[in-house]
């Protein structure tokens, strides 16, 4: 592949080959970046589990210290004075029965969906719709429940992080922005790491933490020397 001019000045300043200790590789990655717009930095985690089986499934939340950077539209389905308290709390549409009919129709213009339980039985007209894409209310990801006004606001300001494993077991986030600097970069970081590590299922054999990646959007990917505690 053909690679612009730019990305291969930045890749120049990465060394590919090498494993950088966590810091020196956060440094290197903001130095390096330099696209015209404040770029996200991704962090890729390759795990010793197989996805094929549900008790080697690695999935949960965890909140930033210093957030993702990342403005969401955030959708809320309940009613009544939990409607009222999503939308002091800076939820972008609120919603019962009448959201669940303009999703029917088509209506997926948010990033989160967060509900009450008591909603969750007319939730599952939608869940075909939702669930492909990520977006149905769930309790393992912390989206269904009754503290609305802390999780509209956690999530409003990027701090809330669903973590996955994908078919091929690689865990893909969004950990802030390059202007984060390395310091608060790191914090993410530490933060997500120590979290995906605690979700180990009991039944993965072998080693855990396969190998792990940082990289900004338009720019190559830095491997980091990542070592369990």
């Amino acid at each position: 592949m053909k690679r612009s001019k730019r990305y291969t000045e930045v890749a120049s300043k990465i060394e590919s080959s090498k494993s950088y200790d966590i810091k020196e590789g956060f440094e290197a990655l903001v130095a390096a970046a330099n696209a015209k717009f404040d770029e996200s930095i991704e962090l890729h985690v390759r795990l010793g589990v197989d996805p094929k089986h549900a008790d080697q499934q690695v999935r949960g939340i965890t909140n930033l210290p210093n957030g993702t950077g990342k403005k969401v539209k955030i959708l809320v389905v309940t009613k009544g004075d939990k409607a009222i308290e999503a939308e002091k709390a800076g939820a972008d549409y609120v919603g019962a029965e009448e959201i669940i009919a303009k999703i029917q129709g088509g209506w997926l213009d948010f990033d989160v969906c967060i509900a009450t339980p008591d909603m969750m039985g007319q939730m599952g007209r939608v869940a075909k719709i939702l669930g492909p894409k990520g977006l149905m209310p769930n309790p393992k990801s912390g989206t269904v429940t009754q503290d609305i006004a802390k999780v509209v606001s956690d999530t409003k300001l990027g701090r809330v992080v669903e973590y996955r494993i994908d078919k091929t077991a690689i865990i893909h986030c969004i950990i802030g922005k390059k202007s984060f600097g390395a310091q608060k970069l790191v914090e993410n970081f530490n933060t997500l790491m120590d979290a995906i590590v605690k979700a180990k299922p009991a039944a993965a054999k072998g080693t855990y933490i396969k190998n792990v990646f940082v990289a900004p959007t338009m720019g190559p990917a830095v491997r980091l020397n990542y070592k369990m505690n």
